[in-house]
C-alpha cells in the first residue's frame, strides 16, 4: 500500500513515501514543495512510482509527521453523522435531511506520533475517530455520481474537541473545536482509487487499549459521494482540501460521568485498508 507523508527533518519540512524501513524523501518532485502542490498537479500516481526502489534514507525516528497537507485552504467537517450519534443527543429529534457543518483550522491538527495539547483553560480534551478525505480534482455543484472522481486519497482525524467551549453560544461549535494542537489527521495519505476503500469499512477508536468507538462507514447517515456533492454546492472545493467525515458513537462525553482525556492516555484511530492514527496526550 502506497504511503504518501508531509514531515519535518532537519529543520525542513519535506515530503515523500512511509515504508517499514524509513521515510523516502521526494521533496522536490517535478518541483513542487509541498503534497498539496503534488496533489493540485494530478501526480500522486507518478510520485509513487517516483518513489519505487529508492532507499529509505531517513529512520522513522529522526522525523515528525506532519498532518498529510499541511495548508489546505479548507478543512470542513461534518457532525452527527451516524444512526447513534443523533441519539446521543436525547433531544427527542429525527436525524436532519442535511449535516452538520464547521470548518476547522489546520494549525487545530498535529500529525501522527505527536501529543494532543490539553489547554489550562479546560480539563474536557475529547477525541472522535473519523475517517478523512482529500479533494484532487476541484469542482462547483459536483453530480452525486461523480463524487469519487474527485477524491484524490483518504486518511484518518482524531477530531479533537474542548466540550464545554463547544457549548459557550448558541449557534456555533467554532471554539471548542479549534484550539491549537487539539486533534489529530494522518498517519499518511492513502491514493483512492476504488470504491470499496470508503463505501463500507470499519472504524475504531481506542483509548489506552480500550475500544471506545465501533462502526462501519456503510451505516453513516450521510455517505461520502453526498458530502462531495452537497458541500460542493455551496462551496468550490479546491485539490488538497480535506473533509473530516463525522464520528461514530462513544467519545468521552457520552459517558456518566464523562470521561475526558488526560496527559499519558495514548488514542488510537484505525480504519481497513487506511492504517493507525496514533497520539498521545500532553498538557499545555
Amino acid at each position: 500500500m502506497v504511503k504518501f507523508v508531509s514531515f519535518t527533518h532537519d529543520n525542513a519540512a519535506k515530503f515523500g513515501l512511509w515504508s517499514d524501513d524509513g521515510l523516502i524523501d521526494l521533496t522536490g518532485f517535478e518541483g513542487h514543495s509541498a503534497l498539496r502542490q503534488v496533489i493540485e498537479a494530478g501526480a500522486l500516481k507518478a510520485l509513487a512510482q517516483a518513489g519505487m526502489g529508492r532507499p529509505a534514507k531517513i529512520p522513522h525516528e529522526d522525523a515528525i509527521l506532519e498532518i498529510p497537507v499541511r495548508d489546505p485552504e479548507k478543512i470542513i467537517c461534518v457532525g452527527v453523522n451516524f444512526p447513534d450519534r443523533n441519539a446521543e443527543y436525547k433531544d427527542g429529534q429525527e436525524a436532519p435531511g442535511r449535516p452538520s457543518l464547521f470548518i476547522r483550522f489546520a494549525r487545530s491538527f498535529v500529525g501522527h506520533g505527536s501529543a494532543l495539547v490539553r489547554p489550562p483553560e479546560s480539563e474536557q480534551l475529547d477525541y472522535e475517530g473519523e475517517v478523512t478525505i482529500v479533494i484532487g480534482k476541484g469542482g462547483r455543484r459536483i453530480a452525486r455520481e461523480d463524487a469519487y472522481d474527485h477524491i484524490a486519497a483518504i486518511t484518518l482525524c482524531n477530531e479533537g474537541t474542548v466540550r464545554d467551549w463547544v457549548r459557550h453560544a448558541k449557534f456555533n461549535v467554532t471554539q471548542g473545536k479549534n484550539w491549537d494542537q487539539s486533534g489529530s489527521i494522518g498517519p499518511w495519505l492513502v491514493p483512492f482509487t476504488h470504491p470499496s476503500q470508503l463505501d463500507d469499512i470499519a472504524l475504531e477508536t481506542r483509548v489506552n487499549g480500550e475500544v471506545r468507538q465501533k462502526d462501519r462507514t456503510g451505516r453513516m447517515l450521510y455517505d461520502f459521494r453526498y458530502i462531495v456533492n452537497y458541500v460542493s454546492t455551496f462551496t468550490t472545493l479546491v485539490p488538497g482540501d480535506v473533509i473530516v467525515c463525522g464520528t461514530p458513537t462513544g467519545a468521552g462525553a457520552r459517558f456518566d460521568p464523562p470521561i475526558w482525556l488526560k496527559p499519558g492516555d495514548v488514542i488510537e484511530v484505525e480504519a481497513e485498508g487506511i492504517g493507525v492514527l496514533r497520539n498521545t496526550v500532553v498538557d499545555e
